[in-house]
């Protein structure tokens, strides 16, 4: 079937990016069993099965701002990956509805539209579990919502975040968590990407790689960022490289110049970008290298979009959980051939990750009976063979055993994987 994008506005509260697959568009059966979520928040339900769904399962993912791009394409693949199951999970006829967490104010995730959806997704029985969500802040926001629902647990499965506090304590935690995001006792998230204890010490270790004896990292502030920066601080101290500096950026700040000057007087010979590209990374880029263009730039996986980067973003390095989308086997190669087609282009990393966070929920709902609480529980202890990222389990924290990452180079839009890197247990711990 040919597929195509189309965008469109939905009107409501907020302007929502409508993804609709050409060939779903106004192809949804009766949905006389379900109650769709509201357009003010989510796109109409797309169901291709026989007969009507049974439950709705949502994405919930930016869908405006600097890395649009990048989530549209993920919301393509959960969608790829759904029907690729027959819009079913075991006996059960499962709907689709795209939500957007994001504001056009914000270009980004927004914290009042997190706690907005996280309420719609509790309040409505027809929602069996969410896809999402691909910014740490905004999951710490919807897991505790989704925890308390009731009939509930609600299952959330991330492709993407990657904030250790959110499942587990030690680095990269803060005091109180994981406990405080699960006031209703029991655990209900999972995701399929490894945690930033993996990908700032994989960071690290590329960095020593490059004969680096001095770096400096920034954050943006945020939960994600500030995290994986200091995951990475605490890597390279270990290996050997000095940090000469450890500094958060002002997301709103018109110039970056003073920063770039502190840092060129550090004597580093690389600057680690712990944070989102769409937090004004682009302009801190560009003064950084306007000041030192010879200074080394890596990024982790919040700067996965070349599209976002731009131009100034060409040469940096950047880190991806897993392995790069060529290098998958069986299903996963399968996945990249056929939904690369569809798109047009080799997809991003984390298209994979989407379809693959909608295979692991599916695979608990079947193991459900129909049952919200049920669909949680069954992501603890899940093995999943063979599947888009190859052979993975879900422990009892809800954090895959995968622990690859991969750096890539940036080459135009394009993003060419270098090296894939496990980082040992003395750089985790």
């Amino acid at each position: 079937m040919s597929r195509k994008l189309t965008f469109g506005v939905l009107a409501g509260a907020a302007v929502v990016a409508a993804v609709v697959v050409a060939g779903y568009a106004g192809s949804a059966r009766s949905a006389a069993t379900v109650t769709q979520l509201p357009s003010s928040s989510c796109t109409p339900m797309v169901y291709k099965g026989s007969g009507s769904p049974d439950f709705i399962v949502a994405s919930d993912l930016p869908l405006q701002g600097a890395i649009r791009h990048q989530t549209i394409q993920i919301n393509r693949a959960v969608i790829w990956a759904l029907q690729d199951q027959g819009w079913k999970a075991g006996p059960y006829k499962i709907g689709y509805q795209s939500c957007d967490d994001s504001t056009a104010q914000t270009g980004g995730w927004d914290t009042g539209k997190c706690a907005t959806n996280a309420h719609l997704y509790a309040s409505n029985r027809s929602v069996i579990g969410v896809v999402g969500t691909f910014n740490s802040g905004c999951a710490k926001i919807e897991i505790p919502i989704l925890d308390r629902a009731n009939p509930g647990p609600i299952a959330i499965v991330s492709p993407a975040n990657t904030s250790p506090g959110i499942t587990t304590t030690g680095p990269g935690a803060d005091p109180g968590e994981p406990n405080k995001y699960y006031p209703g006792g029991v655990r209900n998230y999972a995701r399929v990407v490894a945690n930033d204890q993996y990908q700032g010490p994989a960071d690290a270790m590329f960095t020593n790689s490059l004969g680096v004896k001095k770096v400096y990292v920034l954050n943006d502030k945020q939960t994600y960022g500030y995290g994986v920066a200091l995951t990475y601080s605490n890597a390279a101290k270990k290996l050997g490289m000095k940090v000469v500096g450890f500094k958060g950026w002002d997301a709103k700040q018109s110039s970056y110049e003073a920063l770039a000057n502190a840092i060129k007087k550090s004597g580093a010979q690389a600057v680690f970008l712990g944070g989102i590209a769409c937090n004004n990374g682009q302009k801190l880029m560009q003064d950084i290298k306007a000041v030192n263009p010879k200074i080394k730039l890596q990024m982790p996986d919040g700067f996965s979009d070349p599209n976002a980067n731009g131009s100034v973003g060409n040469g940096a390095f950047i880190s991806v959980a897993g392995q790069p989308p060529k290098s998958l086997k069986g299903k996963g190669a399968t996945f990249v051939k056929k939904f690369g087609k569809s798109i047009g282009e080799t997809p991003n990393p984390y298209a994979a990750y989407g379809a693959e966070a909608m295979e692991v929920l599916l695979k608990a709902v079947a193991k459900s009976g129909g049952n919200r609480a049920n669909v949680a529980k069954s992501l603890f202890g899940l093995s999943i063979r063979n599947g888009i990222l190859g052979s993975f389990s879900i422990n009892n924290q809800g954090d895959t055993s995968g622990s690859a990452i991969t750096i890539y180079k940036q080459k135009g839009k394009n993003l060419l994987p270098v090296k894939t890197l496990v980082p040992p247990a003395s750089l985790v711990k």
